[in-house]
C-alpha cells in the first residue's frame, strides 16, 4: 500500500473541547457552538469570516453541513459532513488536513460533535445499514469481550491475568480522568472495586466500557509555513493516516480476536511517514481507542509499544501509567473521558494541544518529542482505523 507524508506540512492554530457528559439542559448546537468558537478564539487574530471551509463529523446527531451552519449563523461556505463509525472525529481531521496540504484553502476547521444521551443510544448496538440478517447481532461490549479469552488462548496465559491488566488500564484511565476538568467521570475507582464488579460480557464489567456521552470539539488547521501567524505554539502534524479492514472477521472462522490489524497498518502507514523507526522509545505520549480495557491492552502490542504477548505485563508493570516510560490516556481515555462519537478523536489531538503547550496541569507529561493518536471504529474483524501523529515541531 502506497503512503505519502502530506506534501505540504499543516498544523494546528487552534482547539478547544466542551466538557463531555450528559448535558441535560443542551442540544447538539450548544456544544458545537462552544467547541468553535472556543478553538477561534485560541488562534491569534482570526474570525469565522476568516474560515475557509469546515468539515462536521456526527454518527448520528446530524446530516449535512447545515447541521453547522445553522447553529454557527453562517452562510455560502463549505461544510462538509463526514461519518466514519467511531473513527469519525479522526476522519474529519484527516480531511481537513487535506484540505489545507492541497491548497484549495487557507484556514479550514475540523468539527465533532454528538449528542448522545437525549437520543437514548446506550452503545450497545450501533445503527447499521439493511443487510440479508445473516450478520451476528452482537452488542458492542460482547464483541470486545472476546478479545480476552482469544489473547489468553495465544498467548499461553490464563484470563485472569488479562483480567488484572484490564483491572489496571480501567483503575489507571479512572485516575488519569480525576485529574480532567473535562472529563465525564470524575473519580478515582479503587482496584478492588473494579475487579469485584459483576461481569456484563464475558469478562467485562461496566468498569470495562467507555461511557457514552454529549459533547463537541474542533480545530483550526492551516499551512505550516503560516502557523506563527496564528500562533506562538501551533502543533504541526508529522503524520495522518487511515485503514480499513475487509470487515470479514466475524464470519471467518480462522480469526483471531486477539488481533486488531487494521490498527497496525495504520500505524506503520504513519510511522513511515514520521521517520519513526521505535515506535515504543519515540513516541512520549499517546492517545489511543480504550472503548473497552482489553482494546487498549491489545492496542499496545498492534501500535509497536509492546513486543506481542508481552503488553498485559507492561500495563501491570505501570509502563503506560501517568508516569511511567509512555503515558497513554492521560486524559482519562474513552473510559473516563467519554464518548460522543463524533467528537472523539478530536478530543484525543486536544491533549496533545494541551501537552505540547504545557498546559495539562497535573497530567503534563514532561517534554514530549511526539504524540500519536489512534482513534479506531467498528469491532474486532470489522474495523477501521486512523493515526495520527504531532508534535511541537516543524516537519
Amino acid at each position: 500500500m502506497a503512503t505519502h507524508k502530506l506534501a505540504n506540512p499543516v498544523a494546528i492554530v487552534g482547539m478547544d473541547c466542551t466538557r463531555f457528559g450528559e448535558h441535560w439542559d443542551r442540544n447538539v448546537d450548544d456544544l458545537l457552538v462552544e467547541a468553535t468558537h472556543g478553538a477561534i478564539a485560541s488562534a491569534d487574530g482570526l474570525t469565522l469570516d476568516d474560515v475557509d471551509a469546515f468539515w462536521l463529523g456526527s454518527m448520528i446527531s446530524g446530516v449535512s453541513g447545515l447541521t453547522l451552519t445553522r447553529p454557527l449563523n453562517i452562510s455560502h461556505k463549505p461544510v462538509t459532513r463526514v461519518e466514519n463509525m467511531c473513527a469519525t472525529g479522526s476522519e474529519v481531521f484527516r480531511n481537513a488536513c487535506y484540505a489545507v496540504s492541497s491548497g484549495a484553502y487557507d484556514v479550514v476547521m475540523a468539527v465533532g460533535g454528538e449528542k448522545l444521551k437525549d437520543a437514548g443510544y446506550s452503545g450497545l448496538e450501533m445503527p447499521s445499514v439493511p443487510n440479508d440478517g445473516t450478520a451476528p447481532v452482537l452488542s458492542a461490549p460482547a464483541m470486545y469481550s472476546m478479545i480476552v479469552p482469544a489473547y489468553a488462548r495465544r498467548y499461553g496465559i490464563s484470563e485472569d491475568q488479562v483480567k488484572e491488566a484490564m483491572t489496571h488500564i480501567a483503575w489507571k484511565n479512572h485516575a488519569n480522568g480525576a485529574l480532567n476538568p473535562r472529563a465525564q467521570f470524575r473519580r478515582e475507582t479503587p482496584r478492588e472495586t473494579i475487579a469485584a464488579a459483576p461481569a456484563l460480557a464475558g469478562r467485562l464489567s461496566v468498569f470495562d466500557c467507555s461511557g457514552v456521552a454529549d459533547g463537541a470539539a474542533a480545530a483550526v488547521v492551516v499551512r505550516a509555513e503560516d502557523a506563527h501567524c496564528y500562533s506562538d505554539r501551533p502543533l504541526y502534524v508529522h503524520a495522518i493516516a487511515m485503514d480499513a479492514g475487509s470487515g470479514t472477521g466475524r464470519n471467518d472462522s480462522d480469526y483471531d480476536y486477539s488481533e486488531l490489524s487494521e490498527a497496525a497498518v495504520s500505524s506503520r502507514a504513519a510511522y513511515e511517514q514520521a521517520g519513526i523507526t521505535d515506535p515504543a522509545r519515540q513516541i512520549s505520549l499517546a492517545e489511543v481507542h480504550d472503548c473497552f480495557t482489553p482494546t487498549e491492552m491489545v492496542l499496545m502490542e498492534e501500535l509497536g509499544f509492546s513486543e506481542r504477548g508481552k503488553a498485559w505485563r507492561d500495563v501491570l508493570d505501570g509502563r503506560y501509567d501517568r508516569d511511567g516510560a509512555l503515558p497513554v490516556n492521560v486524559d482519562g481515555g474513552l473510559k473516563s473521558f467519554g464518548h460522543p462519537i463524533g467528537a472523539s478523536g478530536l478530543r484525543m489531538l486536544f491533549e496533545m494541544w494541551l501537552q505540547f503547550r504545557g498546559e495539562a496541569g497535573e497530567r503534563q507529561v514532561a517534554d514530549p518529542q511526539f504524540g500519536l493518536v489512534q482513534n479506531q471504529g467498528g469491532s474486532p474483524g470489522d474495523l477501521v482505523s486512523a493515526v495520527t501523529i504531532v508534535s511541537d515541531r516543524r516537519p
